[in-house]
This record gives structure tokens, C-alpha cells and sequence, in this order.
């Protein structure tokens, strides 16, 4: 099976409210890893944002999954705006990842967006890339949240990427972030 996932970040220090807090790393790796086991993936495509993406990019690492990351914009701008502004040591983690993916050619950097729709386009493109691995090589796809499990209103990118997927037929599993 193909997984295609996107969630929340880690928690900044000031957060007025908790989505995924840092000490609750090790209960989402487990579910993560858990879920990727049980859907017998083969393949997982996400972006590589400190927390959810990341977690999932090193399990299927481990599990030695194919990996296919897909970047709004260019490696080094990602990783200072959606990799290293929130606690834990996420910039080296992610260096790992994406050395490894980007020789293996699996990294996709979009081009000509919009800051504004960058991470929405992103969102889609992790689903049309996982979608497409599905005509190629046969298998299903099916989407993952990993997530508190409630919007923050407009503009939410993990409940898009949800409803985004659902409109595409996949069936979405979520991991509780919380």
C-alpha cells in the first residue's frame, strides 16, 4: 500500500493551545509505525515537516519503505520555516532524511507557487504522487492524518489534506497527536 501523510508540527513554546505537544513524540512513532506495519506499506510520500512528517519519514526509513518527499519550496528556505523554528533537533533529523531520499532521486521541490498556496500545493502533490504510484505499480493508496483531530478553522492544512483526500476516493486513517 501507498500512505500518503500530512499533520501537525510540533507545538511552538507559546502555543495557546496543544496540538502536538514534544513529549508526545514517542506515542505518535508508535502509532506511525504501527499503522504502516498493519497497511503492509510499501511506499510512503509526505513533506518533511518537523513533527508528523518527519516521524514518519524515519519509521518508513526504518522499516525500509520507499520514500518520496515533496518540499513547497527549496530544501534550505523549508527547512528554516517548517523544520528548525520549533523545539527539538528536527534540522538534523531532516538532513538525514532528505540526504538519503534526495540520492535515491525521491525528493520533488514544487515550482512556481505562490508563498500563499505553497503548502496547499504541496498537500495535493503528496496526494497525486502517491495516486500515481498506484497506476504504476498496482497497489491501493490510502491517506494518513496525524493530528489533534480538531480544525483550527480557514485554512487548516492537515483537515484539507483530509477532505482532499476523502474527494479523491482514498480511504484517510488518522494518528492522535494528543
Amino acid at each position: 500500500m501507498i500512505i500518503a501523510l500530512a499533520g501537525r508540527r510540533i507545538d511552538p513554546p507559546e502555543a495557546k493551545e496543544t496540538r502536538f505537544p514534544l513529549r508526545n513524540i514517542d506515542k505518535v512513532r508508535t502509532g506511525i509505525r504501527a499503522l504502516l506495519k498493519e497497511k503492509a506499506a510499501t511506499a510512503l510520500v509526505s513533506s518533511a515537516a518537523c513533527g508528523a512528517d518527519l516521524i514518519a519519514l524515519s519509521e518508513a526509513g526504518q522499516l525500509g519503505l520507499r520514500r518520496r518527499v515533496i518540499l513547497p519550496f527549496e530544501r534550505g528556505r523549508f527547512r528554516e520555516t517548517s523544520v528548525t523554528d520549533r523545539p527539538g533537533d528536527w534540522g538534523t533529523l531532516y538532513d538525514e532524511i532528505l540526504d538519503a531520499v534526495e540520492a535515491k532521486g525521491d525528493v520533488i521541490v514544487l515550482q512556481n507557487v505562490s508563498d500563499e498556496q505553497a503548502y496547499s500545493a504541496a498537500n495535493r502533490a503528496i496526494l497525486d504522487d502517491a495516486v500515481a504510484f498506484t497506476t504504476t505499480g498496482h497497489e491501493p493508496a490510502a491517506a494518513v492524518l496525524v493530528w489533534d483531530g480538531t480544525s483550527r478553522g480557514d485554512h487548516d492544512l492537515t483537515e484539507e489534506f483530509g477532505v482532499e483526500a476523502r474527494r479523491r476516493g482514498l480511504v484517510v486513517a488518522e494518528i492522535r497527536t494528543i
